[in-house]
């Protein structure tokens, strides 16, 4: 299993295009074959970082959701929504 984090700074004033534009392609992204889970947080501290924290089969799912037209539709109108560039990890269980 994949374990990704993406972390994701926006412009304080697009936060609710942000939110708007998550729930709408939330359960798309949940239907991707190899996606298992699809969690929104947001920081404690500073409420215009949010982080996407989702568990995938491994990484050729998650490439094959890259490659998606979902996902081509859905990443460039985030990224018009950052004021800083996402930050992201992909991590496996330790034991």
């Amino acid at each position: 299993m994949l374990i990704r984090l993406v972390r994701l700074t926006l412009h304080p004033e697009r936060v609710s295009d942000f939110l708007a534009l998550f729930r709408a392609s939330e359960s798309h992204i949940r239907q991707q074959p190899g996606c298992r889970h699809l969690e929104l947080w947001r920081d404690a501290d500073q409420p215009h970082i949010y982080c996407t924290y989702s568990y995938w089969d491994d990484d050729t799912a998650l490439d094959a959701y890259r490659r998606s037209a979902l996902f081509g539709e859905v990443w460039p109108a985030t990224k018009r929504l950052l004021a800083a560039p996402a930050q992201a990890f992909s991590s496996q269980r330790a034991g």
